[in-house]
């Protein structure tokens, strides 16, 4: 309970999108809001002019896309928000899906122009599933787009969502004069290609005042009551426990790129936001004011500094207080570790942290002691659940260029798939490397980052796989004639594990018929 005071300044949380809806634009301007930038990066037509902040690997800052997750800290009105900038892209969900077990809550970002799409479907499918608060950013607004009444009801039939207006747009694209704030009664006026500043706010206590004709015009002050009437009698006041339940997402108009509607958000965001919260393991529920540290490892990222070969494990704090140099207990290993230089972020820029607090994202340097998943606490043996691994739909051949370079590619495959974005898997009896990922451009990324920061030059050979599946059974005997009938089928994944790669879903179907001794899992989960 003595922590009590730390977790209440807390929010921890992700921002998700589909590619190119301003995600990582609406990162740098929260990152301005709360000093911790002085200048945002620009993400145009996929040419960056001055890198995004948030995007610290070489390949993301030439293409202008985010592949890794990257976490923010910064303080903004007394509050330590913790921010998780998510992959866009689908072929990097798995890396989104994992940073949604560590957060709290989740601003999704949604295009005007292009409404919802479907890796937005598939991420809205995980936040509901978790229960996860949800708030709503429809960016984009000074563009010509869908009709917002139209978009609202796209959001809540498409997401199965009931959504809860807070700001409302005065017109869009070329005519976007602003937006009007339901909760405090003010409108924030507009203007092209300027950022917006206090000065643009005015109070309008009441709609029928003829401030609201001088600013707007008659013809637009007119819509704006008729929407605002419409609004409140649909809507009301927002409750903010249907919100705090996952039921009700509250939603923001604006411009990210202008800096425009974002600061309504955030003010709205450290207002309601969810603290940490309490987690489940496989003993049950650990509290977060309970007094005894706990964390689980969510994500890990090799050479975070290429000069350096540094690996990072980021460890979210559930309860208790990380301290520097104090020996925690790794679950899966069942030993101690301790950490001298453990650090926050602020995405390339790292600071070294003496304690964390629940809700804290802390980075821990890493000799190849973490798997994604992995439990720390103080003492006690249990692990934290739900944490999702997947299974690879693409399978690949790993093909050497360059054989004085083997033992670079050979550490480079292993800390890379440590990461969690792809799985290796070596042929049963052979050298034979086999890369499985959930999407194309993984192999793209692998191939550049394997080149740029381990020297390794690589092509990939598509093999004919459909699934791994990881094989045990009761009867060594009987897996054993398994394994020797099937072995150009059979493969070992980097922890030692047998696993079945079937070439169809009819080849492994029939060998679940012909095996019934021989058990075919999904997952590796398995094996914890």
């Amino acid at each position: 309970m003595k922590y009590q005071q730390e977790i209440e300044k807390r929010r921890t949380f992700a921002i998700i999108s589909h590619p190119d809806a301003g995600k990582t634009t609406l990162t740098e301007k929260f990152l301005l809001f709360g000093g911790a930038i002085q200048v945002a990066g620009a993400v145009k037509s996929n040419k960056i002019k001055k890198a995004a902040t948030s995007d610290f690997m070489e390949i993301e800052r030439q293409r202008g896309i985010s592949v890794a997750t990257s976490v923010m800290s910064f303080e903004y009105e007394g509050t330590l928000i913790n921010l998780l900038d998510t992959p866009g892209h689908k072929d990097f969900a798995e890396d989104t899906f994992r940073t949604l077990t560590a957060v709290d809550s989740v601003i999704l970002v949604v295009d005007s122009v292009n409404g919802v799409e479907e890796q937005t479907r598939r991420l809205m499918q995980v936040c509901r599933m978790r229960k996860t608060p949800v708030i709503v950013f429809i960016n984009k607004l000074d563009r010509d787009g869908k009709n917002r009444f139209d978009l609202l009801e796209e959001i809540e039939k498409e997401l199965s969502i009931s959504l809860h207006p807070m700001t409302w747009p005065i017109n869009q694209g070329k005519d976007f004069k602003g937006v009007y704030d339901l909760h405090n009664k003010s409108i924030r006026l507009f203007t092209a290609n300027t950022k917006a500043i206090d000065e643009d706010t005015i109070s309008i206590s009441d709609l029928s005042s003829t401030v609201l004709n001088e600013k707007l015009g008659e013809r637009d002050a007119a819509t704006l009551r008729e929407d605002v009437e419409l609004i409140d009698g649909v809507y009301g006041e927002l409750d903010v426990n249907d919100y705090l339940s996952g039921d009700v997402a509250p939603v923001f108009f604006g411009s990210a790129i202008n800096n425009f509607g974002v600061k309504e958000m955030l003010d709205t965001f450290i207002r309601i936001s969810p603290k940490p919260r309490d987690r489940e393991t496989n003993k049950g529920l650990v509290k977060v004011d309970a007094d005894k540290f706990s964390g689980f490892i969510f994500k890990i990222h090799a050479n975070l500094d290429p000069k350096h070969r540094d690996r990072i494990a980021f460890l979210r704090v559930c309860s208790g207080r990380f301290e520097r140099n104090k020996y925690f207990h790794h679950v899966r290993l069942d030993k101690d570790v301790r950490f001298s230089n453990p650090y926050s972020f602020l995405a390339r820029e790292k600071n070294v942290v003496d304690d964390a607090y629940p809700g804290d994202v802390v980075g821990l340097f890493d000799t190849g002691n973490f798997k994604i998943g992995d439990t720390l606490t103080e003492g006690d043996e249990f692990f934290f659940t739900g944490i999702p691994s997947f299974s690879p739909e693409i399978f690949k051949e790993v093909v050497n260029k360059d054989p004085m370079k083997t033992k670079q590619l050979e550490k480079g495959l292993i800390q890379l798939t440590d990461e969690g974005v792809a799985q290796l898997f070596t042929q049963f009896g052979g050298n034979k490397k086999i890369i499985g990922c959930v999407g194309e451009l993984q192999f793209e990324v692998i191939q550049y980052r394997l080149l740029h920061e381990y020297g390794a030059s690589v092509i990939f050979n598509s093999v004919p796989f459909y699934k791994a599946c990881w094989i045990t059974s009761e009867d060594p005997k009987k897996l054993e004639d398994f394994i020797r009938f099937k072995s150009g089928n059979i493969a070992i994944d980097k922890d030692g594990h047998l696993v079945y790669l079937a070439q169809s879903e009819w080849f492994l179907n029939t060998e679940r018929t012909n095996n019934p001794d021989v058990e075919f899992h999904f997952t590796s989960e398995i094996h914890k």
